[in-house]
């Protein structure tokens, strides 16, 4: 049998492990101190003031358009090269998304598009750009044409958790930042789970009752809400993953740079690029090839396994196309998604399974 080079690996040890035996103990699984403890960790790695535990990145996402008054008859600039759930809160929440074309070397939102479509779209109300792959989007025009169209912000940093932005953490730009705890990402709670993080008090407090049921600190149902919670087990689990994170980032840089190294010269790959003024902190390692799923299909016959992110573009997903006004104009979008291919990216991966995909590209292109 080929020795297998997984796609992805959740990092579980016996601190993790010891962690969720003791919430387990302690019978305290909802609303306990875990959560508060990790929200409090999380706030400070962001560099903010509040940090909300929620149920997922969907819910962080949702709850913070909600809290800050998104719905019916709004419009929220969001790209189509993204995964489904930075634009299905716009649309649940009533409102609609108005798509705007990526950067075809950062993958991240395109600042002159966004531009355009704010100029066109007098309605819009928010703007929600996505910190793609790891890769910071560029906060710095993003934010300057918020201020000039009066855009709400909401970083969707879902692949993004301790990646920066000419110094600063991602999350900390806008109104709110969304991340996600999904398995697959930099940090996890093995399971779901999220967290919204923000300056803005009010929208702190509105996210903690729209997450419990529209409940207050005293038990008042204040408002229409949900159950949104993070649990007292992922977040046990969660103040253990965060702890590892730079490490974790760092290996991650490490296995990006001898991706690079071993694939500079094959020249059907077109590599992933960095910002100068940000760190990308490759929650996945994407290229460009001609022949993706050719590709593809050679590699996972010899034990190597690799993703697809995300193909077709939200835009042109059947649950979206009802809701969409037209065919947006996103060429860039639209390009992308016939060449993106992800290969093998974890903190654990070894230099022999790097060494082992790069030959397999290589003796595929040879």
């Amino acid at each position: 049998m080929t020795e297998q080079v997984p796609f992805t690996d959740v990092y579980v040890d016996d601190d993790i492990v010891d962690s969720a035996t003791e919430v387990l103990d302690s019978r305290r699984y909802v609303k306990g101190p875990r959560v508060e403890a990790l929200e409090e960790q999380f706030a400070d790695t962001c560099d903010v003031g509040h940090a909300v535990g929620v149920s997922s990145g969907t819910a962080a996402l949702y709850l913070a358009m909600k809290a800050a008054g998104i719905g019916d008859g709004d419009t929220v600039l969001v790209p189509s090269h993204t995964f489904f759930a930075t634009v299905s809160p716009v649309v649940e929440l009533g409102a609609e998304p108005v798509f705007v074309d990526v950067d075809p070397e950062t993958y991240t939102i395109d600042e002159t598009d966004l531009a355009r479509k704010a100029a066109a779209h007098e309605d819009a109300a928010a703007v929600a750009p996505v910190h793609l792959y790891g890769q910071p989007a560029a906060m710095g025009p993003i934010t300057t044409i918020a201020e000039r169209y009066d855009l709400r912000v909401f970083e969707d940093s879902c692949q993004a958790h301790g990646a920066t932005y000419r110094g600063d953490p991602v999350g900390s730009f806008g109104d709110a930042g969304c991340f996600s705890f999904y398995p697959s990402k930099n940090m996890t709670v093995a399971g779901d789970g999220g967290m919204l993080v923000t300056d803005d008090a009010d929208l702190a407090r509105a996210a903690r009752e729209l997450r419990n049921h529209g409940r207050d600190a005293d038990g008042n149902h204040v408002r229409l809400g949900l159950n949104h919670r993070l649990d007292e087990v992922s977040a046990a689990v969660g103040i253990e993953q965060l702890s590892h994170l730079a490490d974790w980032n760092a290996d991650r840089a490490a296995a990006a740079r001898r991706y690079r190294d071993r694939l500079a010269d094959v020249d059907a790959v077109e590599l992933p690029t960095e910002r100068e003024d940000a760190s990308h902190v490759y929650h996945l390692f994407v290229v460009q090839v001609p022949d993706r799923d050719e590709l593809r299909a050679a590699l996972e016959e010899q034990g190597i396994g690799t993703g697809v992110h995300y193909d077709p573009p939200v835009h042109q997903t059947p649950a979206m196309r009802s809701y969409l006004d037209g065919v947006p104009d996103l060429p860039e979008t639209e390009r992308l998604c016939d060449r993106i291919l992800s290969l093998p990216m974890h903190p654990r991966i070894t230099d022999e399974e790097i060494d082992r995909v790069c030959a397999a590209i290589r003796g595929f292109y040879e």
